[in-house]
């Protein structure tokens, strides 16, 4: 009785930062898929920060010399049917999909272009799913109806129609994934919030009178927020995807960027005499899409656990 009492009103600490960052990298480490993930994607976005570094060559620089060459000690990878040293240019392809955006030929934002095209249709897709899936009502009506609107498109279309309309840059493949992926990400987040807008705490709050505002970003959202990050991830892969593919169909960024889509485009012409062209840009694609995939799936199979 007495070590009850003693137990009555002693204040249970919160978990500090340093603890919930230590339990989130727990479940990272205990999922072998998920670290092999990780392993290649922290492979190209080293090889993209330290391009400068770890190439001994500028991408867009041209060696009448030493076209179409195959990997050698001069050129790690081999060179373009322009004398272009591969490993540079796909290095340097990395800083544009995952570092950098180029919005001008001297200013640049830092987060490459398929991070924030995701970035952009998380945040207005998540937005627009928490209005539909908090009011419901004729707000999910307009909303769905819009978003349905929206999905009637093949995503490769309408990436078609948006670069078609206003050109290819980096910024305009920016604002064409954005728009692509805003339905997909509303939906998740609308049927997320209709879930935990039934729960208890929400409810709680909701007496206390809070604002519909608050409800949706304090309350709603950041208990989604599991889902949607394990999603993003997956549509950054989708999205660095579908940056090769309009790079391949000259739709994407403008030469001489060493975009890896426009370097299979380019390299396909010359692919009987010089396949490495072609191998090592497709590679880049691939391998990354599969690390942000299986880092994804590692993630979301160990979360499930966790509940």
């Amino acid at each position: 009785m007495a070590t009850e009492e003693a137990t009555v009103g002693v204040p249970v600490l919160k978990p500090s930062r340093w603890q919930k960052t230590k339990d989130s990298l727990s479940i990272l480490w205990s999922s072998k898929i998920a670290v092999v993930g990780l392993i290649i994607v922290l492979f190209w976005v080293f090889a993209a920060i330290f391009a400068p570094v770890v190439t001994r060559y500028e991408p867009n620089v041209e060696d009448a010399q030493a076209r179409n060459q195959g990997p050698s000690a001069a050129h790690w990878l081999g060179t373009d049917h322009k004398g272009r040293d591969l490993w540079s240019r796909v290095a340097y392809g990395g800083q544009i999909v995952l570092i950098k955006w180029p919005i001008t030929e001297k200013f640049w934002i830092p987060g490459g272009v398929a991070i924030w095209g995701v970035f952009l249709s998380v945040l207005i897709g998540a937005t627009l799913g928490l209005l539909s899936g908090y009011y419901v009502g004729w707000t999910d009506d307009i909303v769905m109806r819009f978003l349905d609107a929206m999905m009637a498109f093949p995503t490769i279309l309408l990436y078609l129609i948006i670069i078609a309309a206003v050109g290819a840059s980096a910024t305009n493949v920016v604002i064409a994934i954005t728009i692509a992926g805003i339905p997909g990400v509303a939906r998740l987040v609308r049927s997320l919030t209709l879930d935990i807008r039934t729960r208890d705490y929400v409810a709680a709050a909701q007496t206390r009178g809070e604002s519909g505002l608050r409800m949706m970003y304090v309350e709603i959202l950041p208990n989604a927020r599991g889902p949607v990050m394990i999603d993003a991830m997956l549509r950054v892969g989708y999205a660095i995807f579908s940056l090769g593919t309009l790079g391949f169909l000259g739709l994407g960024l403008p030469p001489p960027n060493p975009d890896w889509g426009g370097m299979v485009q380019a390299g396909h012409e010359h692919i009987f005499t010089n396949p490495w062209a072609v191998i090592w840009p497709t590679l880049a694609i691939s391998t990354l899409v599969v690390g942000l995939s299986l880092l994804a799936d590692g993630l979301r199979e160990e979360s499930l656990r966790y509940q």
